[in-house]
């Protein structure tokens, strides 16, 4: 029988491992049919010498411990988190260190419905807690669990139309939302949708739609040139206030963020000019920098936007520790996301962008020292942890160190993106 482990101690284990160095963690969207995030799944690891081997157990006690120590709201934004769970840390009350209203717990698809499990589901869902089966295959022996759940997800890797129709038909009547996992198109998010999903989760939204013969449209261009000036070593300001005032809605969005809590002025701030002489050229590159990429980010997914904050900010942050060039990191990660965002492929838009070759490379896909953070950070955001091991190996990264400018960017991003929109 296994040890029980109430949710004080395990709170109290979790906060005395604070100083024993950060741990991994990794959020994925889960967004709905109008593009908006609905929640985060997180995924935790224990550090950079703790590779998930099988231990389910260790990995779920890792999530909790790692929740309890970087707060729920602050990992997610206050959205809800969707977080795995195990037959130890549901039969053993570990998950009542989360708090019940932001949180759905994951009832994996390894879990057997004995009657121990669903009684332990059924007094999850009495303290508040929202259920979701995991990579949900049919079978009658899950009826009591069905009956249960707020969601259920479906792998669309690994199922075919005519199993999903069949599930689908199973659950029919049901007042369940559908989850659609691993939705990796545009084409895969549409056949989702048609299929009666109301969820998805999957990179989408990232992967740009090929289109013959489309151009950047004018005014992304002038928003490339105030980037491009930007590059210079000294600032020319009134070709750059020149350029601002010829786009509305990029003036507002700059004044807000100028006049926003994100950069601590202490005066009022009511002109371009007036932007740049209060807060000097260093700040006023970068919050132009956050200024333009929400405007390129148009009718694009919101959290298109977020990403490109928080890999903005991580880059920027671990540039300082790691000898790269911080304002080139933060433009890097900031535009990384620029084919997503305008449709169109890394290689069209390059050449109109402020970047030296080896940046521009970089964006491009070349694996060279330029990179490296943003390698990183992408495959954190897929927490493919052998991968990020990889690239701090390569490049003689901290690994806790990059964590804690991960999870610094996090809180960052949710702070810009109130006064970018």
């Amino acid at each position: 029988m296994a040890t029980r482990v109430f949710p004080e101690k395990l709170a109290d284990e979790a906060m005395a491992e604070v100083n024993a160095g950060l741990r991994y963690v990794a959020r994925q969207p889960i967004m709905d049919r109008r593009a908006r995030v609905h929640a985060y799944e997180l995924l935790f690891r224990a550090g950079p010498d703790a590779a998930f081997r099988g231990d389910g157990d260790m990995a779920t006690r890792t999530m909790l411990d790692n929740t309890v120590m970087f707060g729920l709201e602050k990992l997610t934004g206050g959205l809800p988190a969707f977080v795995n769970c195990t037959c130890e840390s549901l039969t053993d009350d570990l998950v009542q260190v989360l708090p019940p209203g932001m949180t759905v717990l994951e009832i994996l698809e390894t879990i057997e419905p004995t009657a121990e499990i669903v009684a332990a589901c059924r007094k999850m869902k009495r303290s508040g807690f929202r259920l979701a089966l995991d990579d949900f295959v049919w079978s009658p022996k899950f009826q009591p669990l069905v009956e249960l759940a707020d969601y259920i997800k479906v792998d669309f890797a690994q199922s075919g139309a005519a199993e999903r129709k069949a599930l689908l038909h199973q659950l029919r009547g049901g007042r369940v939302a559908l989850l659609a996992e691993k939705v990796e198109t545009q084409e895969e998010y549409k056949q989702a949708c048609d299929e009666g999903f109301t969820l998805f989760q999957g990179y989408y939204f990232c992967r740009p739609v090929l289109m013959e013969n489309r151009k950047v449209p004018a005014n992304r261009f002038t928003q490339l040139e105030i980037l491009q000036l930007m590059r210079s070593e000294t600032l020319d300001l009134r070709k750059v206030t020149d350029l601002v005032k010829q786009d509305a809605s990029l003036t507002y969005r700059l004044l807000r963020l100028v006049n926003s809590p994100l950069c601590s002025i202490r005066q009022e701030v009511n002109s371009i000019h007036s932007a740049l002489m209060a807060v000097g050229e260093d700040t006023f590159r970068r919050i132009a920098t956050l200024a333009i990429t929400s405007e390129l980010n148009g009718n694009q997914p919101l959290e298109l936007l977020r990403m490109a904050f928080v890999r903005g900010r991580f880059s920027e942050e671990a540039a300082a520790q790691f000898n790269l060039d911080a304002t080139e990191q933060y433009l890097m990660g900031l535009v990384s996301l620029l084919p997503a965002m305008l449709r169109m492929p890394m290689e069209e838009l390059t050449p109109a962008m402020p970047l030296r070759n080896e940046i521009r490379q970089a964006l491009e896909g070349t694996d060279n020292p330029e990179r490296a953070l943003l390698t990183w950070v992408e495959r954190q955001e897929r927490a493919d942890w052998d991968g990020c091991d990889q690239v701090a190996e390569a490049h003689g990264f901290n690994q806790d160190a990059l964590m804690k400018c991960y999870a610094d960017a996090l809180v960052w991003s949710e702070q810009a993106l109130r006064f970018a929109s």
